[in-house]
């Protein structure tokens, strides 16, 4: 776990780094500077973007981690890079060609509920092109075990350059309508930097060749495509389909509610990042024994930080809305339920990495695809009953439901597991922490009141946890930080 420790420590760090400019952003730059209208606008187009992420990068992005190291030489590898950077024009080109001669009818599908969606429609395959492409130069960095930049650039970079845009239109250099057009050079501009780096990280000398194993490659870049489009679908249909129930600000407010909760799976990602090629190499070395032990503790790991994240969010949700615009309250239900799938989901581990990896990936997906149907359908019954809450009801009941298959699937097919007895100690500290710290606030300005209270609540959760020896690799990092600040 040396090399995971390492990087996903440091993919947490700039992750969280980027996550604090995304607060910063989401919720009070975005709803200050834009408004409602234009923030719910942005919120739509974005969602829409990543459904179409897994089609437009074809899915080779976990392709190309997959199949890289079965390939022996340098030339192979290279020629194997060229492929997969080709494959994604199959699909680019159909669908420009339809969203070209269609854009009027796809455009007032998706503008019968907001007319101001009409003029902005044609943007979200631009940006879901520029996300496709940014993964996959980004999984070739990856598979070189250098993980780090690119979790920067992803979060840090991408947010910065938001921001900056987010100041230009409070200080009237531009409109927020402009500001959304910016936001197709904002993706292209990460893209770019990351392309730049992959070709220093490991430069392929372009030799486009069909590798030998193509058959295996398309039926793989399929199945991605279809099981990354129900990931994506899980968790972005929600505010796709708001769009046509209620009005567009409300997408502003679910957003800003969903962000909050999304925190909570920042380790997950940051982990993930080097995770995957680990998991990908022990499967196909065959080590079971090190592939289960890299899954409990993963889980454990992510379950301890992830519990902490969640129990800070709910103790201190009131008191953050206080400080926000009016009406953004309204999300504070849907932070709670988002918050407990998220969290749900985050004590798997790296079940992900083992499915995708696995021979079984086809039965799990097309599961997924059932409870994408599921989703839309719970969506179209909850949302014009409950509203924003209706949407997050049936986020929660599909996430947990595809997170219970696809745990299922890994125990039962595969002889792995992830829980041991800490799991249901790690829940207990949880529950504690909540029922201790939630019920009671201090009478100062809600942001001293939170920095407070979060404070004591890190003390006695981590205190805790550390006490009760939840997880070997967080009681890890704790004692070499306590050495190192006890040598000074």
């Amino acid at each position: 776990m040396g090399i995971v420790i390492k990087q996903s420590i440091k993919n947490t760090i700039i992750t969280y780094i980027g996550f604090g400019i995304g607060a910063i952003n989401t919720l009070f730059m975005y709803a200050q500077f834009l408004g409602d209208t234009f923030y719910g606008l942005v919120g739509f187009i974005l969602s829409a973007a990543n459904i179409m992420m897994p089609l437009m990068a074809f899915g080779v992005h976990n392709t190309l981690v997959k199949f890289y190291n079965e390939y022996e030489t340098e030339e192979k590898k290279s020629q194997f890079l060229t492929f997969v950077l080709v494959l994604p024009l199959l699909i680019i080109l159909p669908i420009s060609l339809m969203g070209f001669f269609g854009y009027h009818q796809i455009a007032s599908l998706l503008s019968q509920k907001n007319q101001i969606v009409y003029d902005y429609v044609w943007q979200i395959p631009v940006i879901g092109l520029c996300m496709g492409y940014f993964e996959i130069f980004y999984a070739w960095v990856k598979v070189h075990m250098q993980s780090v930049y690119g979790s920067f650039v992803k979060e840090v970079l991408l947010r910065v350059l938001i921001s900056i845009f987010l100041f230009a239109v409070y200080f009237d250099y531009i409109s927020p309508k402009q500001f959304v057009f910016a936001l197709m050079g904002i993706y292209f501009a990460t893209l770019v930097v990351m392309f730049i780096y992959a070709m220093r990280v490991k430069k392929p000398s372009f030799n486009l060749v069909f590798p030998d194993n193509i058959k295996a490659i398309f039926t793989y870049c399929f199945f991605i495509i279809l099981s990354g489009s129900v990931a994506t679908l899980l968790l972005d249909v929600d505010k796709f389909m708001l769009n046509f129930y209620i009005d567009i600000n409300n997408i502003a407010f679910y957003s800003v509610a969903i962000f909050i909760a999304t925190v909570i799976a920042v380790p997950s990602r940051a982990m993930h990042q080097i995770t995957y090629p680990i998991t990908a190499k022990l499967m196909s070395e065959k080590k079971h024994d090190e592939l289960n032990e890299l899954y409990k503790k993963s889980s454990i790991t992510l379950q301890v930080i992830g519990g902490l994240i969640l129990i800070g969010i709910l103790v201190n949700i009131n008191q953050l809305y206080t400080v926000m615009p009016a009406g953004y309250s309204d999300g504070v239900a849907v932070v709670f339920l988002i918050g407990v799938s998220k969290y749900f989901d985050l004590i798997l581990g790296n079940n992900n990495s083992i499915i995708f990896n696995s021979k079984y990936y086809r039965a799990v997906l097309f599961l997924g695809l059932f409870l994408v149907f599921l989703t839309v359908s719970l969506n179209m019954i909850f949302i014009p009953l409950y509203g924003l809450n209706g949407a997050a009801i049936a986020t929660l009941i599909s996430i947990t439901l595809y997170s219970l298959a696809k745990l299922l699937f890994v125990v039962l097919k595969m002889d792995l597991f992830p829980f041991t007895k800490n799991t249901i100690t790690a829940l207990g500290v949880t529950l504690l922490s909540f029922v201790v710290f939630y019920y009671w606030d201090f009478s100062f300005h809600p942001f001293v009141n939170i920095i407070l209270k979060s404070i004591l609540v890190t003390i006695f959760y981590l205190g805790l946890s550390y006490y009760l020896k939840i997880s070997s690799d967080i009681n890890f990092v704790m004692n070499s930080v306590l050495k190192k600040n006890f040598k000074k």
